[in-house]
């Protein structure tokens, strides 16, 4: 897949947040995504309200998805941004080690990693990325959540936190 390095005009470059600010805007994103999903039982309804409003809510995120597991690698599913990879292999890539080893993946500077292998940069204007396994009440993995950022940095324990609890509540019941 080859990727342009000219950002679409419809997408914003991230802006970072600072601690506190992105705890709020967390807080806010998880009681809207809670009152919007009462009661729905949907996965894809749920994965593209998600989608919605964390982006809207984070204004650091600049590509956000899900890659769902189906045959043995992950496809990619719901999602607001650029063109995403269309089918990952697990353990290659951030997202197809997040699927392999069951386990959230922190990546500060995505250009450091091996590309092709530790990294597959469906767009070469992410910088950041946190990829977050995604589990059903049986504990299988159905997807894994991914997030993009413009720049170097974004994601840290806040957002594994919070982007944890908000999966569970809503794919572990």
């Amino acid at each position: 897949m080859s990727a342009s390095a000219e950002m679409p005009y419809f997408i914003k470059p991230s802006v970072n947040l600072k601690q506190e600010e992105k705890k709020e805007a967390y807080e806010n994103a998880a009681l809207e995504i809670k009152a919007v999903l009462d009661g729905e039982t949907d996965p894809i309804l749920k994965m593209v309200t998600i989608n919605c409003i964390l982006k809207t809510k984070l204004p650091y995120y600049y590509w956000v998805g899900f890659y769902l597991v189906r045959d043995g690698k992950l496809s990619v599913g719901p999602y607001q941004g650029t063109l995403g990879c269309l089918h990952i292999e697990f353990g290659t890539g951030v997202c197809g080690r997040a699927a392999a080893e069951g386990k959230t993946q922190l990546v500060a500077d995505v250009h450091v990693l091996a590309q092709g292998k530790d990294h597959i940069a469906c767009d070469p204007n992410s910088s950041s990325e946190i990829v977050v396994p995604v589990f059903d009440k049986n504990k299988d993995l159905i997807a894994v959540f991914d997030v993009d950022s413009t720049l170097i940095n974004s994601f840290d324990e806040v957002d594994q936190q919070y982007l944890e609890t908000i999966l569970a509540e809503q794919f572990e019941v």
